[in-house]
């Protein structure tokens, strides 16, 4: 079924750019995808937003872990490693229950819609029923996702009750995850796909990590995993391969492109120069380096290098689970990498110079970066492109001879919750609206 959409269009089609068109009549096709955009020129419409509203392209969070959604915003005053074992693999492990999985799932992928994610990639657990629940969950509901069942299989870097028994059983039920979430995605292309996903390194044998690049290579779908994410996890591979995250990672196999490396923090610029030759790319997570970075993400130098850089919220690492609020954490962060952090040092010496980044660059990372890490046609409103998008109320947002667009960008994306967001659409299908 097509129809058209009137409103005013607020989008970022290039870092620190924002694109506002008022008035405009967008064309979806019965496919989901934007055949045309113009102005409306009091044209009527199926769907109308008026001045009080405006659409914007709907978000992509990169990085997170279902499993540790009921863990959201605990634990976070332990070290990575602590955290993990005595918060995280707990709770994951708890996924061998499949009705508390699907529990799960079911209120958390619809309020992560009503927050305007449309697209998400998702870590499952070890458990090929709950990961398989999780790509149902997200078909039910409408949601653009990658799932990946998590393989896992070191006797030190895992727990014994929580990892798989080995790293052909691994790399086995990574293949039949595959299977099964083509399947009830609907085939290689659906809105909802596999991914596969070795946890990181310090959670994987090298028969593991050998036999995912080799799975990899033979199914072409996309990989993610952690890389360089704290001083405990970067410094594990060089004592365990002599080289940073990145080669080893691509002696496996593993760096293929739009290969999704959560965090990235320690990257080198030779590690960011390979990642860019091969197509790979980094779901920086600002508000959950906060607490297990060790430092700040240099996105803006990333960036201009031409890395491929989206955003991600990596819950429960991170406490927000809005990607917008994760927008205003990546324009913190990187004014305080620019900054400094330290009393102690005299200020020419205390931060990095030229690291800050504006809200329009951090929404094009949630948008547009997203999109050219994971190779999908979304985080633009343009024609060719999938009609993936929120309406949001600008009550709270836009005072009268006071905000321009601009000023009313910043704070909408600062401040816009659920409460804010009426209606949300992915590939051209309504999968929320609170309009009366």
């Amino acid at each position: 079924m097509t129809f058209t959409v009137r409103a005013t269009i607020l989008q970022t089609p290039e870092p620190g750019q924002l694109d506002v068109r008022e008035e405009q009549l967008i064309h979806v096709d019965s496919d989901g995808t934007i055949s045309a955009i113009e102005p409306a020129n009091g044209a009527p419409a199926d769907i109308e937003f008026g001045q009080s509203h405006a659409l914007l392209p709907g978000v992509i969070d990169t990085h997170i872990h279902a499993p540790q959604w009921p863990q959201l915003g605990t634990g976070l005053d332990l070290p990575l490693d602590k955290w993990l074992f005595e918060y995280t693999f707990p709770m994951e492990a708890r996924c061998a229950d499949l009705d508390f999985a699907t529990s799960v799932w079911a209120g958390m992928v619809p309020s992560l819609l009503a927050t305007g994610t449309t697209t998400a990639v998702y870590y499952g657990s070890v458990h090929e029923p709950a990961t398989a629940a999780l790509a149902q969950a997200c078909v039910d509901h409408g949601q653009r996702a990658f799932v990946g069942r998590v393989a896992m299989d070191h006797p030190e870097g895992t727990p014994e009750w929580y990892r798989d028994r080995s790293a052909s059983d691994a790399i086995a039920a990574s293949a039949a995850s595959i299977d099964e979430i083509h399947r009830i995605g609907g085939g290689p292309g659906a809105r909802v796909q596999p991914i596969l996903t070795p946890r990181f390194i310090p959670a994987c044998t090298d028969a593991l990590l050998t036999g995912m690049g080799e799975l990899a290579e033979a199914t072409g779908v996309l990989v993610q995993t952690h890389c360089s994410e704290n001083d405990w996890e970067h410094n594990y591979v060089i004592d365990r391969f002599g080289c940073s995250d990145t080669e080893a990672l691509s002696r496996f196999g593993l760096i293929r492109d739009h290969t999704v490396l959560a965090h990235g923090v320690f990257l080198g610029v030779d590690d960011r120069r390979h990642l860019i030759d091969i197509g790979a790319g980094v779901a920086h997570c600002p508000l959950s380096n906060v607490y297990f970075g060790d430092a700040v993400f240099p996105a803006r130098q990333s960036i201009e290098m031409g890395l491929r850089v989206g955003l991600g919220t990596d819950i429960a690492g991170g406490p927000e689970a809005s990607v917008l609020r994760n927008c205003g954490q990546a324009v913190s962060s990187a004014r305080m990498l620019q900054d400094g952090v330290n009393p102690q040092l005299e200020r020419d010496v205390r931060g990095r110079a030229d690291s800050r980044i504006d809200i329009t660059t951090a929404f094009w990372m949630a948008t547009v970066g997203g999109a050219e890490l994971l190779g999908i046609p979304a985080g633009l409103l343009e024609p060719g492109r999938v009609f993936d998008a929120f309406a949001v109320n600008l009550e709270r947002f836009a005072w009268d001879d006071i905000d321009d667009w601009d000023r009313t960008f910043e704070k909408l994306v600062r401040g816009a919750g659920s409460a804010d967001i009426e209606h949300v659409w992915v590939d051209g299908v309504s999968v929320l609206s609170n309009r009366n």
